[in-house]
């Protein structure tokens, strides 16, 4: 069969428009001659219908191959289109309530002397105490997640590394609250240290080493052994070679891992409420004393029956995302940088 022929099969653009446009037809006749009704159901009714339509236009002029690929691109674009549905969405709405309640006063003020019903108070304090626990969770958990996979993957063998993997894999599944309960029980009340900035921090890096660990660990599965091979046959040492050339190749996905992980928990209200305890007033020592963080802040705005501190609790959420989106952004320019210079 010549090529003209094969392509003399395939579905036009145009033929496909109408079979799709004659299914959003059938719909709107069905809406008008049926007591269905509802804008979402004839959303869902008319995609669905337009799909059918596509498709057995396609049945009728391509192969069965040819057709199976074009269900399986539909379902790839609709699990896509659904999913940047809900994000969308859930970013839209809390960019418009937030938005209502976000101006200067709300990042420069705290909530000392602020009732429920006032209009007044911000975030400032929640803000200062989430950016100083989130840095020194990292400072705990990225240099140990990152020395843990170069052992499992560079030096780990035998049992010990069979039990430091299955460790980190239990880690993973391990519900948040537990975390807060254990330097709770050890740091709070065992050690007598009392709430803290620290004690949260510490609660952090427990959430955020074993995804370090795997993330960093399959990156650096991912470097090629050539590279390896090349910086031995130099007479480099080994740990100078992980130094200087396992890690550097494998920074961009160990990075994403890593904000992976922060993103994982700054938003975290469970162990903070045992170990930050929350602190409207600005504290800016976090080894010393309560502190509170914008979970904490939405957390307590939004249990509020008052519409102020809901729409607080709104303004609050909409910080958090920001936050974690300024530090991505930081983390990819970063990751880029460095892979330009090396």
């Amino acid at each position: 069969m010549s090529v003209s022929a094969l392509r003399s099969e395939r579905l036009g653009h145009g033929q496909a428009i109408g079979a799709a446009a004659a299914g959003v037809a059938i719909t709107l006749l069905a809406f008008w001659l049926t007591p269905m009704q509802g804008r979402a159901d004839f959303v869902v009714v008319a995609y669905l219908a337009g799909t059918t339509g596509y498709l057995l236009a396609a049945a009728r002029t391509e192969s069965r191959r040819s057709v199976v690929d074009r269900l399986a691109a539909v379902l790839m674009a609709t699990t896509v289109g659904l999913c940047l549905l809900a994000l969308g969405s859930v970013l839209m709405y809390t960019a418009v309530r937030g938005l209502k309640s976000m101006d200067w006063y709300f990042f420069t003020h705290s909530m000392n002397g602020v009732g429920p019903r006032d209009d007044a108070g911000g975030a400032y304090h929640a803000i200062v105490g989430t950016l100083q626990q989130v840095l020194l969770a990292s400072l705990i958990s990225v240099p140990s997640g990152l020395l843990v996979a170069i052992y499992l993957t560079e030096y780990g063998r035998g049992r010990l590394a069979s039990l430091v993997r299955t460790v980190v894999d239990v880690m993973v599944g391990i519900p948040s609250i537990v975390a807060g309960l254990f330097v709770y029980a050890f740091w709070v009340l065992g050690l007598r240290r009392g709430f803290s900035g620290f004690a949260a921090a510490m609660a952090l890096s427990i959430l955020m080493l074993p995804i370090i660990v795997r993330s960093a660990e399959e990156m650096i599965k991912l470097v090629p052994p050539s590279l390896r091979e090349a910086a031995y046959a130099l007479g480099i040492p080994r740990w100078r070679a992980i130094l200087k050339v396992v890690l550097p190749t494998a920074s961009a996905g160990i990075t994403t891992g890593v904000m992976l992980a922060v993103a994982r928990v700054t938003g975290e209200t469970a162990p903070l409420l045992l170990t930050a305890f929350g602190f409207d007033s600005i504290q800016n020592d976090p080894f010393s004393g309560p502190q509170s963080s914008l979970p904490l802040f939405v957390f307590g705005q939004a249990s509020s029956a008052f519409g102020a501190a809901v729409d607080r609790a709104w303004a609050g959420a909409l910080t958090l995302i920001a936050v974690v989106l300024l530090l991505t952004v930081a983390a990819r320019l970063v990751t880029r940088r460095n892979r330009l210079v090396t």
